[in-house]
């Protein structure tokens, strides 16, 4: 790509179902200096749209500045349904470093976004994860815990002030907007529809419920298929591994005569989430990511 400095982005917009609607949003990120849309998935069920592009800092944030606007613009949040938590039009807006830039430039940049954002459309935000204003906004679930629903009167109290902004969009609502490091956002499928089955899993798996330290998980149930999902991110997968993670669910899920139909990984993923998998299910021993072919070939 040529350049200097690398900024992976991954906004969330909460539409999944309207393919014309996805495109008009991610046509901000096509033929941008600076600027390489590296892949885009939508899900119904959740009716959400995950999009990641990486660029130069400045000309990244122009375009994610561009879609937001786009998107605020098409998605009205008061006739939005779905599966997955949500709290805005734009739900979540992650800089993520790669590339000759350090996590604070990417709080920054982060900080600029959420400034324009509410300069030129009105759309409220929140800091969150390492661009947190206070511990309490560090979770994007604590965040956008009472969804679109509640964050009305939710941000009438003094400790849910957002960050910019003071009410609410009247159609495109609030969005959390941060710097984090890579995570893997990987869904597993059971066979059965009962979502009571996969919410006791989740909460048997994720770190708030005493399981696997950097896991996040909720129960999710897929209508078009008549099974539920375990959806999680795994937010540092050095140390929760997506191994790991199957296989906490797997065992969860003997318990209800239930077993797993099938795994999804959600936009894109470390090369190295998957080695480690690899070479656990095959017993490599001391493997490195410079015998990948490919690996090689990049540097």
């Amino acid at each position: 790509m040529g350049f200097k400095k690398i900024v992976e982005c991954v906004p969330n917009f909460s539409e999944g179902r309207d393919l014309d609607k996805i495109e008009k949003i991610v046509q901000a990120f096509r033929g941008k200096e600076g600027v390489k849309l590296l892949d885009y998935s939508s899900d119904a069920d959740h009716n959400r749209s995950v999009v990641t592009v990486v660029g130069e800092p400045q000309a990244l944030k122009n375009a994610v500045v561009e879609a937001i606007g786009k998107a605020i613009e098409l998605i009205d949040m008061n006739g939005h349904d779905g599966q997955h938590p949500r709290m805005g039009a734009v739900d979540v807006v992650p800089f993520i470093p790669i590339k000759d830039i350090d996590i604070k430039e990417c709080v920054e940049l982060s900080k600029e976004v959420a400034k324009e954002i509410y300069e030129k459309f009105k759309m409220p935000s929140f800091l969150y994860e390492k661009s947190a204003s206070t511990k309490e906004r560090e979770n994007l679930a604590k965040i956008r815990k009472g969804e679109y629903e509640g964050m009305s009167e939710k941000i009438q109290k003094a400790q849910w002030k957002p960050d910019f902004g003071t009410e609410l969009h009247p159609t495109a609502g609030i969005c959390a907007v941060g710097a984090r490091a890579p995570l893997v956002a990987y869904n597993i499928n059971l066979n059965t529809n009962n979502l009571d089955v996969a919410d006791a899993i989740a909460k048997k798996i994720r770190h708030m419920g005493g399981g696997l330290r950097f896991c996040k998980a909720m129960g999710v149930e897929l209508t078009d298929r008549n099974q539920v999902q375990v959806s999680m991110n795994l937010t540092d997968f050095t140390k929760t591994e997506v191994y790991q993670a199957f296989e906490m669910v797997k065992f969860e899920a003997k318990r209800y005569g239930v077993s797993i139909v099938g795994s999804e990984i959600v936009g894109l993923v470390p090369m190295m989430a998957l080695v480690n998998t690899a070479s656990y299910y095959l017993g490599l021993e001391d493997f490195k990511a410079e015998q990948i072919l490919e690996s090689r070939i990049m540097e």
